[in-house]
């Protein structure tokens, strides 16, 4: 047996991720509704936090209506600004 010789019991796993898209490209939606609470809630987390791009994969287009969509939202009482568990 070779000294540097790595052995694994099983073998590693590599991780095979899926590329990420931008749901409203695909679905072909050009207006995000802020009055659609339970739409926008998909872009937060359990904080009231909005995702970030690198998370959801949305484009940049579209997450500055998302955004913008969310503060009025909030602004509205449709959505919370701080929470414990939203989801």
């Amino acid at each position: 047996m070779i000294p540097n010789e790595i052995r694994y019991l099983n073998p590693p796993t590599v991780e095979v991720r899926k590329k990420k898209y931008c749901r409203f490209k695909k679905a072909g939606i050009k207006y995000v509704d802020y009055k659609d609470a339970e739409f926008l809630k998909r872009f937060l987390n359990e904080q009231g936090k909005i995702l970030p791009r690198r998370l959801t994969g949305t484009s940049l287009k579209f997450q500055r209506k998302v955004s913008q969509a969310v503060k009025r939202a909030r602004h509205l009482a449709l959505l919370p600004f701080v929470t414990d568990l939203l989801k």
